[in-house]
Formats: structure tokens, C-alpha cells, sequence
């Protein structure tokens, strides 16, 4: 991997975590750390773009910089992390959950939803969690789950993988909303319309009057496609999904070996 010169060092920096900047257990080694700590305290900001829901964010707060903010929700969510906070979100409606849950049901009848909201995660009685629920889980049939607005609406199959499940719900909903998938489990992620890390990173990089070309970018599954095409550099972890490392301008090595922190230190000469 050599990464690209440039008269200067990026002005911002943005990476997906899990899959990308967190190792396979999802953990943050500490040459990652350091890099990321390095980068800031040279005038560049560093933002995590992510899929994971803002509970999820807490314990990586070391690494958000003076800025405090990370990108969560695939982008529904702009959240403040020291202060534990929504910003700005960017909701499904009620009457839009419904209607694209039941296209999906009707089709495909073992789905099983959970909801994700700024403040709360829901799911249906049946729907097997990956990780530990958090203790106010809301539990409830479908009704009552989508009856407020949520950040996502997430699609677990007991079997199908994500990605032909995804190409099946991407077919059933449509334009309605947006869907997506973050290399999880036979799951598909479903945000608003419009909804990317690359809508909010966007509208985050022009609060700071950062223009795409002074942005690079990492990610390694097919939520982080938009992100990486907006960027003006985007990074593939070598681990990326086949679509990323296609799209990606360049390759590094992957999540376990380090490779966000290897492309930061040679920008940043560390």
C-alpha cells in the first residue's frame, strides 16, 4: 500500500468502525489510537461514520476529538457523544415503517423487525439479537414497535445472506425509504429516504467548510459505498466486501492488521 501525496495532509478524516477501524473482535488497538490521536492534534478532524446505534458509541469517546461528534445510524443520526445527545436526525415516519414492514412481511414471512431510535432500541418478541439487548428494550408486536419514528428499521432472516436479502427488500421497498447492509448477519438496514453516512457527513464537512476533496475515507461494506464515492480519496480495507474494493481508489491492509491507522501514518509521516 503507498498512499497518495498530497500537498497536504487530508483536512478530514472519516471511517466506518466495525469491519474497518475496529479489529474483528471490535476492539481499537492502540496503534489505531495513536494514530487518530496524532492526525487531530494536527489540525485534521477525525469522525467515526457508522452503522452503530449512539449506546454504542460511549465507550469510544477518547476517540471524537475537541469536535465530540460521530456519525451513527448509517447516517440518520448526527450525535454529540460526550454529552450523549441527538443533534440532528433524519427519521422514517410511522405511516412509511408500517407500510414498507408489511410489503416485507407479506413477502417474505420469516422476517423478523427490530427498530433502532435515537434513545431506545425495539424489536418484535421473536427477533434473535446478535448482541445483548439493552436493559429498556422496548418489546412488542409490530404495531406498537413502528408506531414513532425510527432512525432504522432493521430485517433479520433466520437464514437467507445479507446480501440476497438485501437485493429482495431493496426490490419490495423502493424508493420509500433506503436500504442497506453493514456486512451484519443475514440483516438489511433500513433508514429514511436520502439516509447515507455520505448525506450527514456531507452536511457535516460543510459546517466546517471542508470540501470533499479534502476528505478522505474508509469503509469496508456496501453502507459505506456512498460515503467512499463522495470522498475525494477513499480507502477499502482489504477484508471489504468485493463491491468496496472495486469502488475504493485504493486498498490497505485490513481490520486486523491495522489498516486505517497504516494509511494515516504515512500521510501524517508518524
Amino acid at each position: 500500500m503507498t498512499a497518495p501525496k498530497h500537498h497536504r495532509p487530508p483536512r478530514l478524516i472519516a471511517s466506518d468502525l466495525d469491519g474497518t477501524l475496529a479489529r474483528g473482535d471490535r476492539s481499537i488497538s492502540d496503534r489505531t489510537r495513536a494514530a487518530v490521536a496524532a492526525v487531530q492534534a494536527a489540525g485534521s478532524v477525525f469522525v467515526m461514520v457508522t452503522a452503530r446505534p449512539p449506546r454504542w458509541l460511549h465507550e469510544l469517546a477518547d476517540l471524537v476529538g475537541d469536535h465530540g461528534i460521530a456519525i451513527v445510524a448509517n447516517g440518520a443520526i448526527l450525535y454529540d457523544v460526550g454529552r450523549q445527545q441527538a443533534i440532528r436526525t433524519r427519521m422514517i415516519e410511522p405511516a412509511v415503517l408500517h407500510e414498507v414492514a408489511i410489503a416485507i412481511r407479506e413477502a417474505i414471512p420469516e422476517a423478523e423487525f427490530a427498530i433502532e431510535r435515537s434513545d431506545r432500541y425495539g424489536q418484535e418478541p421473536h427477533y434473535v439479537n446478535r448482541w445483548p439487548r439493552p436493559e429498556n428494550t422496548l418489546i412488542a408486536e409490530l404495531e406498537v414497535l413502528l408506531a414513532e419514528p425510527a432512525a432504522k428499521l432493521l430485517v433479520r432472516h433466520p437464514s437467507r445472506h445479507s446480501d440476497d436479502l438485501l437485493a429482495q427488500v431493496s426490490a419490495l421497498v423502493g424508493e420509500r425509504v433506503t436500504a442497506s447492509h453493514s456486512g451484519g448477519t443475514s440483516l438489511v438496514e433500513i433508514g429514511a429516504t436520502g439516509v447515507s453516512k455520505a448525506a450527514m457527513l456531507a452536511d457535516f464537512a460543510a459546517e466546517l467548510d471542508i470540501p470533499a476533496a479534502d476528505t478522505i475515507a474508509f469503509g469496508d461494506s456496501l453502507n459505506d459505498l456512498p460515503m467512499l464515492a463522495w470522498a475525494g480519496t477513499s480507502y477499502a480495507v482489504a477484508n471489504a466486501h468485493a463491491d468496496v474494493l472495486a469502488a475504493a481508489d485504493r486498498v490497505c491492509p485490513t481490520n486486523d492488521e491495522d489498516g486505517v491507522a497504516a494509511v494515516l501514518e504515512e500521510l501524517f509521516d508518524l
